[in-house]
């Protein structure tokens, strides 16, 4: 399945990659349907070799940055839509995060892409970066209150918000807060990144009541909730 897979890398050069990072990169980089994106050629190339990777696959690097965005983004987009997949790294850290890899992704959850990552401890950054979502700025905003009347007044509070906004919830209320969203109206699309890093992992973005259609009453899921900027 033609997919984009962020890989968060260490920050310091002296640490290693993370073992699942490495073990899909070592299987999959010097495939012809291999795509491998990087921040900096010089930085991705030391670090590369240092991890031990092949030095075969350093001609593969397309550079991928805020200079080369504009001009590669529709090729790259292209070579996605005829069943390539896609690596990005970004010089260290988590790609797509406060970088312009977040135009990828988004582009990529547009054109009906799947978009994954390989193992990152912080659940929050990762949905951000997952979400193609513009977040530039952004709130967490932490767990929605559970009783009324103080529920719908915060929903209704941070909703007049035009940034990105994350919110938390416990698994047996999945359904509860989509049910409230499409009971506000709400214009803005949301991001669902549910079972983050794990087998049953699902990630959706759309309008609320196109996301709720994918989800029977009994689901249960660990998730995080994120709505658009406005």
């Amino acid at each position: 399945m033609t997919k984009l897979i962020l890989i968060p890398t260490p920050l310091q050069d002296d640490h290693p990659l993370e073992v699942v990072a490495k073990d899909l990169l070592l299987e999959n980089c010097l495939h012809a349907d291999t795509i491998l994106l990087v921040e900096e050629h010089k930085v991705a190339r030391q670090r590369w070799l240092k991890w031990g990777l092949p030095r075969e696959a350093i001609e593969k690097f397309i550079l991928f940055n805020e200079h080369t965005q504009d001009k590669i983004l529709p090729e790259i987009m292209k070579e996605l839509k005829s069943g390539k997949t896609a690596y990005l790294l970004s010089d260290c850290g988590l790609p797509a995060f406060c970088d312009p890899g977040q135009r990828l992704v988004d582009a990529c959850h547009l054109s009906g892409i799947k978009v994954t990552s390989t193992p990152f401890a912080n659940s929050i950054s990762l949905s951000i970066a997952l979400s193609g979502f513009n977040h530039s700025s952004f709130v967490f905003s932490g767990f929605v209150p559970i009783k009324s009347p103080d529920r719908q007044d915060w929903m209704k509070k941070e909703l007049k918000r035009s940034e990105t906004l994350i919110w938390m919830e416990t698994p047996y209320r999945l359904i509860k807060i989509l049910d409230e969203l499409i009971e506000l109206k709400i214009k803005r699309h949301i991001f669902l990144a549910c079972d983050l890093g794990g087998e049953s992992e699902l990630l959706l973005r759309g309008p609320v009541e196109h996301v709720r259609q994918k989800f029977s009453d009994q689901i249960k899921k660990e998730f995080v909730l994120l709505l658009a900027p406005l």
